[in-house]
């Protein structure tokens, strides 16, 4: 019985780690390159690659009937914590940057 609880919470921890690696690489899709070098955050491609890089991890930590089945720990906190890096350092200089630019123009 406790041993199903476990594997239940552990289940939707992987699952709600894996929305916001997924949410992480979405937006570091979205943002134009120039937008990257004009907020001094490295380049759009090494954001894709690292932020890419954190959704397989995710994906990997999942349990079996829905993803890759490893269900390490060690691939959960590896994935949120380059997704949570983006999320709360470049994500907040993008939209800084792309709001002064859309400010700009008027």
């Amino acid at each position: 019985m406790i041993f199903a609880v476990q594997q239940w919470i552990f289940a939707v921890l992987a699952l709600a780690l894996f929305v916001a690696e997924l949410w992480a690489f979405v937006n570091a899709v979205r943002y134009r390159p120039d937008a990257y070098l004009a907020a001094s955050k490295r380049t759009k491609n090494f954001w894709m690659l690292l932020t890419g890089l954190a959704v397989l991890l995710g994906f990997l930590s999942l349990p079996w009937p829905i993803g890759g089945g490893g269900g390490t720990m060690l691939f959960m906190i590896g994935g949120i914590v380059i997704a949570g890096v983006f999320l709360a350092d470049v994500l907040p200089a993008l939209r800084a940057v792309m709001g002064r630019a859309r400010n700009n123009r008027y």
